[in-house]
Parts: structure tokens; sequence; C-alpha cells
């Protein structure tokens, strides 16, 4: 008892000096390196700023497909952000890394707790009974007793070396990327949602440019035939006649196959199984026009605007912190180790009912020390394997910003030099019309023959074909721009990463206390927090 009261009386001066190291050891230096961004290379202006069609001043794009001014691409846009799959896993793996920055904080706070409790039967037997004071005289004839404890253990190691802070700094900085994950994925929904949307309003206009060109091929047949059946012409026009009309129409097939491909594809951004989009597709079947002109500010602005490249930056932070983690296991680990409980046995006149009696107490606590001294070089090399990981993650940053620059360059030029192409292409297909009136005229006055006819309808089908493929590169491109930009990310900007819908199913099956609900947990930010001591998440 005396044991017990004086344990219980060292305990308060021990909470007291636990706080006072744990305030400490979340004073002390952290080891590992401190995360800095590394340098990167950007030219000071792109390369097509001279063109009038190209302008640099800051824009925001966060609704950048409504430069088409298409309802229909508004309507499909909104429903991929609502349903689309993909966006819903990223959500989920955002909830995922706010969980694992709430483990990472416990670790700031007495790691292990448990409360225990046992009954055992012991047998003693025949023999010399050992005292305290050594070997006593008096013999006795054995002893059987029941001995019964309940208590509680719990151990604390102080983060004196910034190993748990260092943790902490790599799962918020996960956490961050995960958002940026989830912008990403964002900026490719939108992306590719227009693109497919462009693609099958490209096909259809290719489609009905076939169909047309079938009608006029078909007009051509019957006047071969007819001037074959008044003797005035071989049946070789005939022939050739029906060669070109069925090359024409075996063309027709191979389109609605992409027709039907795209819009397949285009279901699935949205969320749903193959089917028709005639609601959500309503409206004007024409090829989305786009603006002559483009806002693309200057590249250092791809730092603040392309969620990857912040996805990338977060990353590597992240690892940086590991090598800290790591780096830590070299140094000795101090912990707080207590235990506090009842105790009562069967012998002499005690019973197991006193086992909650104040006088059965028992406690102890006091600190633990371990230190890995002989470990084989195996924490050293873990430190240099993170360290390299590290070193791999800035490359990867640095070629990201590389690769993100060279993306805006390359559609910036597709965006303008399509166009110009397209000028042309008009100018070809308009004189291809005229070409093919002027051939089936004197072919009808027999001035020409019916080759010059064929000829002409030919080309006349393959100026058209091309000028409504270059039409669709043309807003197709401005979409890579706007997708290299990495803009469309910011619609999510006061939004839940998952549905509602979600939302209901995963609190059905687990707590997850305030992760879930929207006022309970805003949006990270897209700065690191600064303070690393914070409240753990029940």
């Amino acid at each position: 008892m005396i044991l017990a009261e004086f344990t219980l009386f060292r305990l308060g001066q021990v909470c007291l000096a636990v706080a006072l190291l744990a305030g400490l050891a979340s004073g002390c230096a952290m080891v590992g390196p401190d995360y800095s961004r590394p340098p990167v290379k950007f030219e000071q202006a792109w390369l097509e700023t001279a063109d009038k069609r190209v302008k640099t001043p800051y824009e925001d794009q966060r609704n950048w497909w409504k430069v088409f001014k298409d309802p229909a691409l508004d309507r499909l846009i909104d429903t991929a952000y609502r349903e689309n799959l993909t966006l819903r896993i990223a959500g989920v793996r955002v909830l995922a890394a706010r969980a694992q920055l709430g483990i990472a904080t416990g670790q700031l706070y007495p790691q292990t707790q448990q409360v225990t409790g046992q009954v055992q039967k012991q047998r003693i037997s025949p023999g010399e009974f050992i005292t305290t004071t050594g070997p006593s005289s008096a013999s006795f004839g054995g002893l059987s007793l029941f001995q019964a404890q309940v208590g509680l253990t719990a151990s604390w190691e102080l983060d004196f070396w910034g190993k748990f802070r260092r943790a902490i700094q790599s799962a918020d900085a996960s956490l961050l990327a995960s958002v940026a994950n989830y912008d990403s994925t964002l900026v490719s929904l939108t992306g590719d949602v227009a693109s497919f949307y462009i693609a099958i309003r490209t096909l259809e206009k290719r489609l009905i440019i076939a169909q047309e060109n079938v009608e006029t091929q078909r007009e051509s047949l019957q006047i071969a035939e007819a001037r074959f059946a008044g003797g005035t012409t071989s049946e070789r026009d005939v022939e050739q006649a029906r060669t070109v009309l069925a090359s024409t129409q075996a063309t027709i097939p191979v389109l609605e196959t992409q027709l039907r491909q795209a819009k397949d594809a285009l279901c699935v951004l949205l969320g749903m199984p193959p089917k028709e989009l005639t609601d959500l597709m309503k409206g004007n079947a024409v090829i989305p026009k786009p603006p002559a002109e483009v806002v693309v500010g200057i590249p250092i602005d791809l730092l603040r605007r392309r969620p990857d490249i912040r996805a990338a930056e977060y990353n590597a932070a992240a690892q940086c912190a590991q090598i800290g983690v790591s780096k830590a296991q070299l140094f000795p680990a101090l912990s707080l180790t207590g235990n506090f409980g009842m105790l009562s046995t069967d012998v002499g006149k005690a019973t197991l009912a006193d086992m909650f009696n104040w006088r059965n107490r028992a406690g102890a606590v006091g600190p633990t020390l371990q230190w890995n001294i002989f470990n084989y070089g195996q924490i050293t090399n873990d430190v240099r394997f993170q360290d390299a990981k590290f070193q791999e993650l800035l490359i990867t940053y640095q070629n990201l910003v590389l690769t993100a620059q060279k993306e805006v360059e390359d559609n910036l030029i597709a965006f303008l030099k399509t166009q110009e192409q397209a000028k042309f292409l008009g100018e070809s297909a308009d004189a291809a019309l005229r070409s093919v009136n002027l051939a089936v005229l004197q072919y009808r006055e027999g001035i020409t023959d019916f080759t010059t006819v064929l000829t002409a309808q030919q080309s006349l089908l393959s100026a058209q074909d091309t000028l409504a493929s270059a039409q669709g590169s043309i807003s197709s491109n401005l979409v890579g721009v706007f997708r290299s930009l990495g803009g469309g990310w910011q619609i999510r900007e006061g939004q839940d990463f998952v549905p509602a819908s979600t939302r209901e199913d995963m609190e059905k099956r687990t707590n997850w206390g305030k992760l879930l609900t929207p006022a309970g947990q805003a949006a990270p930010s897209p700065e690191q927090p600064k303070s690393l001591i914070r409240p753990p998440d029940w």
C-alpha cells in the first residue's frame, strides 16, 4: 500500500512533467530536410504571342467551354461533373487522405492505451517459502490461490526528433496532392467531354456531306444510264459512275461506326450506359464554332493553374517529409510508460470481491529508452532510399513543368494554323463545287467526257470532308489549349468532393464523424498548414 500511495503521489508530478516534455518535444528541431520548390525553367512568353489572336492578360477559365456558346455542350459538362464515376473515385481518395492525416495526427498523443484484465489460478508447490528478505526457515505443504487484476496501461513516445511531425507534414502534403489529383481529373473530364462532343458533331457533318455526295453521284449515274440508253455514250461511263457511287456509299458505314463509338464513349463520361443522347444533345447539330482569339496568360501561370503540376509538387513535399521520418529512427526514442490497476486474491482473509477496494490499488510510471544501435545499416539505407525517391519526384516535377509548356505550345500553334488551313480548304471546297456543276453541265451537252465529271465529284467529296475535319480540329485544338492551361477545375470550389448519395452510403457503413459533413470540413487550402500540433480527429 505504501508503494502504491507513493506511486500515485508521484503520478501527478509525472503528468506535469509529461506535459512539459511534450511541449519541449514539439518545439525541438525536426531531423531531415525541409521542402523547398526546385528550380524550374520557364520562358517569359509563349512563342505565338506575336500573333494578334493570342492574348496574354490573365483570365479566369473556370467555364472555358462557354466560349463555344453551345447549350448542348454546357448540359453535357454539367451532367458529367455530377455523374462521372472516375471523378467520384478521385473524390473518395480525398476522403481517404483526410483519414490518413487523422492517423498521422493521432501519433502525437499516447500511442498505446490498453485496458487489461485477467483471472488466473496459481499453484505453489510444497517447499521452502521465499520472502523478499531471503529464504524462510518455515516450510509449507503447498498453496493454491486465485488472483484477479484489472487496469490501464499507456505508452507515449515523445516526438523529440520530429518523426511524428514529419509524418503529419507528409500526410498534409498527400491530402493536398489528392485534392490536386481530383482537380486534374476534373480538367481531363471537361476536356474529354468537349473533345468527344466536337468529334460527334464533326462526324455528323461528315456523314451529311457523304450522304449529299451520294445523292449527287446517284444523279450522275442516272444521266450516264440515260445517255447510254440513247446510244450517245458507252457502258463504261455507267460502270464508272457506279464505281464512284459505291465507293462513296462505303464511307457511310465507317462514319456511322465512328459516330456510335464516340457517343458510347461520351455516355461513359456521363456516368451512364451507352444510349441515345437526344435530350442532352438537342439543338443545332453543327460543329461548335470557336472564337478567333484565345487568352493564354504567361507560362509561369501554369504553376498555379495546372493541378497536375501542383499534385507533382505536393507528392515531392510528402516524400521529403518521409526522409525525416526515416532519419528519426537513427536516434534514441524516449517513451513514458505507465500503468494503474486493482489487484486482489483469495489468500487468507482476502477475497476476489475486494478488487475494487482502494487499498488494493497498484500503479507504476517511468521512462523507457529505445535505441536501434545495431541496425546493420538498414535505417541508413532506408534514409537513402527515401532520399532517392524524393529526388526522383523532384525531377518528375521539373519534367512535368517542361511538358506542360510543350502541350500549350503544341495546341496553340495547332489552333492558329488550322484556322489558316480551314480558310484555304473552304476556298478549295467552293471551287470543287463549281467544278462539279460545270462538269455535269458540259457532260449533259456532250462537251466533255464522263471521266471529268467523276474526277470533279471525287475532288468535291474530298475537299468538303477535309474542310469539315479541319473545322472540327480548330475547336478540338482550342479545347487542347484550355486543357493544357489547366482550366475547368475551378467549378468544384465550394462543392463537395463526393455527391450526397455516396456520402449517405458511406455513413451507413462507417462513422465518418465530420469528415463527410460539408460544414465540418472545408476543402483543403492550397497552402500547407503552418501548425502541425492539432487536436486528433475523433
